[in-house]
């Protein structure tokens, strides 16, 4: 079943029959599905939090059918959200980008869609969190499992909204700065560009991971040289 973008079966079969052991293959699984599916959209706060729940939902499901000691579904659920929370990054990334291109083109903090733009970012510091908890509510099977990771983002935040509030106070400073130095567009540029800001995020992200798939995966570590075996000492 297709849900915002994600194969919910595939997923839950992953989640299903993995183990601790492969984390970080799930953890890198679980980014390349969440940047895929936001790929497929224009980045507004309501299509990343579709995306997002949706892989937890998959996440979740799977994992309360693993078999395994509760001790590692909690581990492939923490690796879970630590997989959404990378594709988060490239998204906080693929905003900076086209918010700095605003503030080159002369945007200023007035309009109203580079208001919306900086409030949606802001909004990253709780998103994760938000959809995460609503998605393993006390009903559902994994309950258990899901609350000392929950417990571990409420004290430590994400990456992803870390970066997000960062980002904010970045591009705030830029654009107050640009806006002493004269530089401002004309209003019917400004609007324009202003108007395109989703869609100018979705394509951003589009070749942040293009990038990725392109960097080469590291290279196996060499296997250990097999141990002599002490000479013995002559009588």
């Amino acid at each position: 079943m297709f849900k915002a973008g994600i194969d919910q079966d595939a997923l839950i079969e992953q989640f299903a029959q993995s183990s601790a052991r492969h984390s970080q293959a799930l953890r890198q699984q679980v980014t390349e599905v969440t940047l895929k599916a936001l790929q497929g959209r224009e980045m507004t706060l309501k299509n990343i939090k579709g995306v997002v729940k949706s892989v937890t939902e998959a996440a979740s499901a799977g994992a309360a059918r693993n078999p395994a000691p509760a001790a590692d579904v909690e581990q492939m659920l923490a690796t879970a959200v630590a997989g959404v929370d990378d594709a988060l990054l490239k998204a906080v990334e693929a905003n900076r980008v086209a918010l700095e291109r605003f503030v080159e083109h002369g945007v200023n903090l007035g309009e109203k869609q580079m208001q919306n733009a900086l409030e949606e970012l802001d909004k990253f510091d709780t998103l994760l969190l938000g959809v995460v908890r609503k998605a393993a509510g006390a009903e559902h099977p994994a309950a258990s499992a899901w609350q000392p990771v929950l417990d571990q983002m409420k004290l430590a935040g994400t990456a992803s909204g870390q970066q997000a509030a960062a980002t904010v106070v970045q591009v705030t400073e830029q654009m107050q700065a640009a806006m002493k130095q004269g530089r401002q567009a004309g209003l019917k540029a400004a609007q324009s560009l202003a108007g395109s800001y989703h869609a100018l995020v979705s394509g951003v992200l589009m070749g942040l991971s293009d990038a990725m798939r392109q960097v080469p995966p590291p290279a196996p570590e060499p296997a250990p040289a097999p141990r002599r075996a002490p000479a013995r000492k002559r009588s």
